[in-house]
């Protein structure tokens, strides 16, 4: 993988994280505890998922060409129409609930209540589903999931420590229209080659 590559699968990570109800729970349990202990558990969990992306997405290389092109363009126009047409505002409410799980104990209890919180979160996520499709087109799984892992890192880092005002520069809506708008022109470019190259 090209240094150019590396740094597109990271930017569209980073960028597709941000309106995730996984960023929205981390800026809430930050409020609630130390922000570092919220990225390391958060992070922990962010890094054990994109291994069981990386995994599935290498099991889409044994599906022939044309079949793993039509299911990650379908991917691809599904997380489009979830950015798009879904609203977070119930995550948002679940995501407080969960975090004040972690505000009367220890560290402890802080690093293992982001850690499940954003691990259960990020289950069949939209950015666990872009970094499988990642490996299935790329078949790096080592630089996907150093990208990816950088990436989410990342937002959780920005997610815990400047979250609050982040979201007073950008809106969410805007973040999201921003990611599903990518996700649209990747899943239509994908099914069009398709078709193009079947026919």
């Amino acid at each position: 993988m090209t240094v150019g590559a590396f740094l597109g699968v990271f930017a569209l990570m980073f960028l597709l994280e941000l309106p995730d109800k996984t960023f929205v729970a981390t800026v809430i349990m930050a409020t609630k505890a130390r922000p570092a202990l919220i990225v390391l558990g958060g992070s922990a969990a962010l890094v054990l998922q994109m291994g069981i992306a990386v995994g599935a997405g290498s099991l889409l290389t044994f599906f022939p060409a044309h079949w793993k092109d039509l299911v990650v363009g379908l991917l691809f126009v599904g997380g489009a129409a979830y950015l798009l047409f879904v609203p977070e505002s119930k995550e948002e409410e679940k995501g407080e609930r969960e975090a004040s799980l972690g505000s009367a104990g220890g560290k402890w209890k802080a690093i293992t209540t982001a850690f499940v919180v954003i691990f259960i979160g990020e289950f069949g996520d939209l950015t666990q589903i872009q970094a499988a499709n990642f490996e299935a087109k790329l078949h790096q799984p080592l630089e996907v999931f150093l990208a990816s892992s950088i990436a989410l890192i990342a937002v959780s880092f920005l997610g815990a420590y400047g979250g609050k005002a982040l979201q007073r520069v950008i809106p969410l809506n805007r973040i999201r229209m921003g990611g599903g708008l990518i996700f649209a022109v990747l899943g239509l470019w994908t099914l069009i080659s398709l078709v193009v190259n079947v026919s």
